[in-house]
């Protein structure tokens, strides 16, 4: 089983027993994974607070695995230790929890995974470099040509691709509904719109935007929702859950 969910910025509570029953049913191969902005990662050296969390999720019958988003401690999860899972490279937090990096190509479950994170902070202004903002949030070019190349050796022929950002033509359905500031023409929406036209797969996963919306029949944005892999939506969350 695989589950799905958007930013945690520090907070997995949502993942309790009482919002997220299906958990107690969970296995050590079963999975959920955190569509960036894990935000755990944070201060300089872990605080309290990061290694009770990690106590938490560890405990929990599942795997936890999270993409990068745009508001995470880089220097830190840059230094991750780095192995080999799922057939890509993944940074080891510990047995329990890691991260999947972008531009690899993962096989989980008998399916085929494309992950990219990374994103833009519109609050970039009022961040400090180093302590709460980091540069890395922003793709690098041998991580675009990582997840190319990865992709052309798949024909680019996936299942489902994990992203915490989303292709630029996704932000126009959301900019009419919504107050999202136009971040379409950055390098990042770009690049996952070539991806977008490139590859076939079944659904498109991000997060980012707090928002628990479908985008079409292939393109769902997760914020507190937890849902099942291959399902658009699972249920409402209420919002008060923070």
């Amino acid at each position: 089983m695989i589950y799905l969910t958007g930013d945690t910025h520090g907070d997995p509570r949502r993942l309790n027993t009482k919002d997220f029953p299906e958990g107690k049913d969970l296995v050590k191969t079963d999975i959920v994974i955190i569509l960036g902005d894990f935000g755990l990662i944070w201060d300089r050296t872990p605080s309290n607070t990061e290694l009770y969390w990690y106590k938490w999720l560890s405990e929990k019958p599942w795997l936890t695995l999270f993409l990068d988003g745009n508001h995470e401690n880089f220097d830190r999860i840059d230094n991750l230790e780095e192995i080999g899972l799922f057939g890509g490279k993944v940074g080891r937090l510990n047995n329990s929890i890691f991260h999947l990096k972008r531009g690899e190509v993962y096989n989980i479950d008998g399916n085929k995974f494309f992950v990219f994170g990374g994103g833009y902070s519109i609050d970039k202004a009022q961040r400090v470099t180093g302590i709460s903002w980091w540069d890395r949030e922003f793709p690098n070019h041998a991580e675009y040509k990582n997840g190319l190349d990865n992709l052309e050796r798949c024909n680019f022929d996936v299942d489902y691709i994990l992203t915490h950002d989303c292709p630029a033509s996704i932000y126009e359905p959301m900019q009419q509904k919504y107050d999202i500031r136009k971040m379409a023409n950055y390098d990042l929406p770009k690049f996952l719109e070539e991806v977008k036209n490139k590859s076939q797969f079944k659904h498109w996963y991000f997060g980012h935007f707090h928002l628990n919306e479908a985008f079409g029949e292939s393109f769902s944005c997760l914020y507190k929702d937890v849902i099942l892999l291959g399902t658009r939506r699972q249920r409402e969350r209420n919002d008060k859950m923070a």
